[in-house]
Parts: structure tokens; C-alpha cells; sequence
């Protein structure tokens, strides 16, 4: 009886010993799917780990892996993601689908010559995927191959023309290789689909450089109202105010800018230049040398600055800061007149005449260039 006892006893022993351990082992489908629901709810650190735990008991799951990658990402674990894309591509080689989240990783990582790789390769096989040409545009215009851009996304235009995504990046590239004209046009109907106060920036800003002042003034105010914070919004504010005849305007964004950044190159320059028209020649001069100090390439500030001097009387600072511009500008009329005009002030009239014969060589070939110029 004693026998008997013990051995029933060893028994339930070991069937409660194997109960336990079948307890302890977690049901893979059970696991993915909890990582799923968590994924979905946004605990991205809760399903990390129960896709991490299903890896560990299915460690040839793609779609595991993919979703534990997309969760690394979602975490800023870029490496920790990249290095499991792949992995996934040494078992699954040719999957465009792990081939995407992986140049989406270096993308989000900030690895854009990778991220250009892996998307240019998507491209190959998938030219007219809408999605990975948009984003191998963007990346080549953020690696300044704005030209790059174009010869991607112009080919396949036409049957996308609705995607606003791939039209801004279309016509940041066009705008960026010099295009602007098709560029702009691209980025105001961007601008106006997605009421986009980056869009109306960036086409305000191209339209001030193609001296359409009214139009960019337009798109630059509505800006102004969708999003006041953007970077250099109030100094593209008053040069289109200021080219628009709204001197009182310009001068008041010009002046708000400089309290959002004292170091607005732009503000501290026109600021600085309306100032010396209208003779506050105290209040223009550390505007306009502190312009200089942040760019001291800029002839535009020189020229400016080389004005403020010369109507201030300092006429031999004057004389050295034009001749600067015209090295640096040959062509640039206006710096020639006044150099001319200094010259023969401080008694130089062989140098006042030769810079006179420069004068009127520059207006011959601009009056050829354009008869309506006066």
C-alpha cells in the first residue's frame, strides 16, 4: 500500500510539473496578435516585445519582422529596424514590400544617400509606383539633384497630376533646377488644395524672384495668416510689401522679423537700405553692418552699405566698397554709375571716364537685350 501511494504521489507530481511547463510556453499566435492589437492602439514598446517574444519561437516570420520593424521605426530604433529589413531580404531577396520599409527607415533616419539607394532600386521594377517616386524625389531634392528629381517624376506626371504630394515634390525639383515658372504653378495648386502655408511660402518666394510682386504678395499674406511661425515669412512679408509701393507695410514685417530673429539676414539688409532713403542714416547703419557681417559674400549688402557711406559723406569707404561689387559684379549697372560719379567727386576724372565708357557698354548691351528699357 505504501508502494502504491508513492508511486501515485510521483505521478500527479510529474503530471503538475508537466501542466506548469505547458502553462509557462506562450502560444505564438497568441503573441502576434496581441503585438498587432498593441501596434494598432499605438503601445509600440508593448508590441516590441511580443514580437520579439513570437521571433523567438517563429524566427522565419516575415511579417513579424516587418511589424516589429515598422515598430522600431515608430520608436526612433533606426538601426535596430534597418538591420532586420535585412535580414528579412536575405530570406525573402526581391520582396519590394520589406525593400520599401527599409528605404523608409533610412529615410525617417535622416540617411538619405541609403534612402536614395534602396528607393532608386524600388524604382527600377516599380517606375510608376506613385509612392516610391514621390519619395526618391523629395530625397534627391534634399540632396540638392533637384534635376534628378524632374527626370524621375516629369515621365509619369500625367497620370498623377492629382497626387499633391507628387506635384509639390515635382515642383520644388522644377523651381529648385531652375524651372520656375512650372514649378510655381505646380505649388500654387498644391498650395490652394491643401490650404499649405509651406506651399504658399515657397510660391510667394519663387514669384518674388520672377518679379510677379503683386501674385507673390498674395500668396505671402496668406501664408502670413495660415502660419506666422514659418522661418523668414515676415522678411518675404515686407520685400513683397516694399515691391508692392506698401513702404509702411514692409517696414512693420521687416521690423517683426527682426524680433523673431535678429540675425534675418534679409530683414537687417531692406530694413537697413529704407532706413538710408529716407536719411535716418543712424538708425539704417548697424542694420546694414550687421547684414555684412552675416553675409560678407553678399554684393547687395556692399552696394547697400557703400550708399549708406556715400550719402553719410564717407566717399573714399564709399569708392573701396564699389570697386568690391564691381569685381565681384562686373555686370551690374547701377554700382558703375555711382562708382563713375564718386570718382570724378574725388577729383579721379581719368578713372570717372573709363567707368562712364563702362556705364554706357552695360546700357547699350541691356537696351539691345530689351529695346523696352529705359
Amino acid at each position: 500500500m505504501l508502494l502504491f501511494m508513492r508511486a501515485l504521489v510521483a505521478t500527479l507530481a510529474f503530471f503538475t510539473l508537466l501542466a506548469a511547463a505547458s502553462a509557462q510556453t506562450p502560444d505564438p499566435q497568441q503573441l502576434f496578435a496581441d503585438g498587432v492589437q498593441a501596434q494598432q492602439r499605438g503601445d509600440f514598446q508593448t508590441a516590441i516585445r511580443d514580437y520579439q517574444e513570437f521571433l523567438k519561437l517563429r524566427p522565419n516570420s516575415l511579417q513579424a519582422q516587418v511589424n516589429l520593424g515598422a515598430a522600431l521605426v515608430h520608436e526612433g530604433q533606426f538601426d535596430a529596424a534597418i538591420a532586420l529589413y535585412r535580414s528579412a531580404l536575405s530570406q525573402a531577396p526581391g520582396n519590394n514590400g520589406v525593400l520599401l520599409n527599409l528605404a523608409l527607415a533610412y529615410y525617417k533616419k535622416g540617411d538619405l544617400p541609403k534612402a536614395q539607394e534602396q528607393f532608386a532600386e524600388l524604382n527600377i521594377v516599380e517606375p510608376e509606383n506613385v509612392q516610391v517616386a514621390t519619395l526618391l524625389g523629395d530625397t534627391n531634392n534634399q540632396l540638392g539633384q533637384p534635376a534628378e528629381a524632374v527626370r524621375v517624376l516629369a515621365p509619369i506626371e500625367s497620370k498623377y497630376k492629382e497626387n499633391l504630394d507628387f506635384e509639390f515634390v515635382l515642383g520644388s525639383a522644377l523651381i529648385a533646377s531652375g524651372q520656375k515658372r512650372d514649378g510655381v504653378e505646380r505649388i500654387e495648386k498644391v498650395a490652394k488644395g491643401k490650404t499649405n502655408a509651406e506651399a504658399y511660402l515657397l510660391a510667394g518666394s519663387t514669384l518674388l524672384q520672377l518679379n510677379e510682386f503683386a501674385r507673390a504678395r498674395d500668396d505671402v499674406d496668406i501664408a502670413l495668416r495660415l502660419n506666422p511661425k514659418l522661418p523668414g515669412i515676415y522678411s518675404l512679408a515686407g520685400t513683397a510689401r516694399d515691391n508692392t509701393g506698401d513702404l509702411k507695410g514692409a517696414e512693420a514685417a521687416f521690423r517683426q522679423a527682426l524680433k523673431n530673429d535678429h540675425d534675418d539676414f534679409a530683414a537687417n539688409l531692406y530694413l537697413g537700405t529704407m532706413l538710408y532713403k529716407r536719411r535716418d542714416l543712424q538708425e539704417a547703419k548697424p542694420y546694414l553692418e550687421h547684414a555684412l557681417q552675416l553675409d560678407p559674400s553678399s554684393t547687395m549688402a556692399r552696394y547697400e552699405f557703400a550708399m549708406l557711406e556715400s550719402v553719410s559723406g564717407q566717399y573714399e569707404a564709399a569708392l573701396g566698397d564699389l570697386q568690391i561689387v564691381v569685381k565681384k559684379d562686373p555686370n551690374w549697372l547701377e554700382p558703375h554709375v555711382e562708382l563713375a560719379a564718386l570718382y570724378y567727386r574725388l577729383h579721379q576724372p581719368e578713372d570717372g571716364a573709363k567707368e562712364r565708357q563702362i556705364v554706357e557698354h552695360l546700357s547699350a548691351k541691356q537696351q539691345a537685350k530689351d529695346p523696352g528699357s529705359r
